[in-house]
């Protein structure tokens, strides 16, 4: 059975509708880890079903509906968008200012560190299982595992009440290394694809074109959506002008080969800190955020309901499996020498909060980016390979490492922000 587009939308709203409420009903999981593990244990139920009873070809139709949905395509080029600008208007740019370097620090070369260190531990981890696996494309896994996922970490970031100077820079530090994770993946992809027609100098090239393009496009869009608003005071049409920014932008960003993710971070800085402050009345900035706050909570059931759908997509090899279980310590220990490295080079230059170093490393969690990274790879095994151990590393960093969030800024900060609860609390 094929579905329309709405009707694939319509279908994952109203399964993420159904399981939202059961997981607030009976099993009170944080909402977005909840739908993700819900997501995930029915893929496999009707897996084994399928599995059970062959006839009924459930697990079949899950693989068609997922297929057809087509994940990378639908968050990298539509949901993406929404999803970082809803994030960005939330950061307070002044605390993120104070700290620019380190999170610039942790997003470009903390990156590059974390794709070089995977790369190669990837490479040795696969060798012992013996499995052939050429170290282009050991980098390739290396730099979609690395940056952590905005979307992930800024939700996660909601209940976890870190202190504003924290917050500021892990969500900072995410909504820039995607972008950055993205074109180090796109490079990586181009030298493992066209092997000796790619240069360093290329790559350095692109590097630079896409960040630094993305950058310029997102604060002309911003501006422009800013000086738009400034001129007005109606707040149905400046909601709509800011949902033309994203839109438009994002469009532009993918026709122009720009970093359409770092256009979106910038673009959504700038409107939420001075286009709140300077060019909204009191009634349009309660509009514009409720607006954005509704569209991030949608689309994030949406994301992660499907970020455990995917289970299904994955080829279940046992030494896949493997190679993405023993992937777990080495993405924590790339991520150590990735914000570890800026945070004793910097911390002359730049205060760091107390306790900072174990929650940030403990904080950069993996998400539906590094997914649908690995679902854009040509087919063949080296993707069925880094696939399957992409999802293992995703399911651990959103279920374990979004989980202990909170708990961990509370051991190692020791402080937390008391302005809304851990949780959501049932009705009386």
């Amino acid at each position: 059975m094929t579905f329309t587009p709405f009707e694939a939308a319509a279908v994952l709203v109203v399964i993420a509708a159904i399981l939202g409420y059961m997981n607030y009903i009976w099993f009170r999981m944080p909402h977005t880890i909840g739908l993700t593990v819900m997501g995930a244990v029915a893929s496999i139920l009707m897996i084994a079903l399928d599995a059970a009873v062959p006839g009924l070809a459930v697990g079949e139709a899950v693989r068609s509906f997922l297929k057809g949905i087509e994940f990378d395509e639908v968050l990298l080029e539509a949901m993406l968008s929404f999803l970082l600008f809803a994030g960005a208007l939330h950061i307070n740019l002044d605390v993120l200012m104070t700290r620019r370097w380190a999170v610039l620090a942790m997003a470009c070369f903390g990156v590059v560190i974390s794709t070089f260190v995977i790369g190669f531990g990837f490479l040795f981890l696969t060798t012992m299982l013996g499995l052939d696996v050429p170290l282009v494309w050991c980098l390739v896994f290396g730099a979609l595992i690395s940056p952590t996922d905005p979307v992930a970490v800024l939700g996660i970031l909601k209940s976890a009440r870190v202190p504003p100077e924290l917050e500021a820079k892990i969500g900072g530090e995410s909504l820039f290394n995607d972008g950055v994770g993205v074109v180090v993946f796109s490079i990586c992809v181009a030298a493992a694809v066209g092997g000796g027609d790619f240069s360093t100098i290329h790559a350095l090239e692109l590097f630079v074109v896409e960040a630094f393009g993305g950058a310029l496009l997102g604060l002309i869009a911003g501006w422009i959506g800013f000086k738009t608003m400034k001129a007005i005071d109606e707040h149905n049409l400046e909601v709509l002008i800011s949902l033309a920014v994203v839109m438009g932008g994002y469009a532009l960003a993918l026709r122009l080969h720009v970093a359409g993710p770092i256009a979106m971070a910038v673009a959504g800085l700038l409107i939420g800190n001075y286009g709140t402050r300077f060019a909204m009345s009191d009634r349009t900035r309660e509009h514009l955020t409720s607006f954005w706050s509704l569209v991030d909570e949608i689309l994030n059931s949406v994301l992660f309901l499907l970020i455990g759908m995917e289970i299904a997509a994955i080829v279940l090899d046992a030494d896949y499996l493997i190679a993405g279980i023993i992937s777990i310590p080495l993405m924590l220990v790339a991520r150590l020498l990735a914000v570890g490295t800026p945070f004793v080079l910097l911390r002359r230059f730049t205060p760091f909060t107390r306790g900072a170093l174990p929650v940030l490393v403990w904080g950069g969690l993996r998400g539906g980016i590094s997914i649908a990274l690995a679902l854009s790879l040509p087919d063949g095994a080296m993707k069925d390979l880094l696939l399957t151990a992409t999802y293992v590393v995703v399911i651990f960093s959103v279920v374990v490492q979004g989980a202990t969030m909170g708990m961990a800024a509370r051991t190692f900060v020791g402080e937390v922000r008391d302005d809304e609860p851990l949780e959501a609390q049932p009705h009386p």
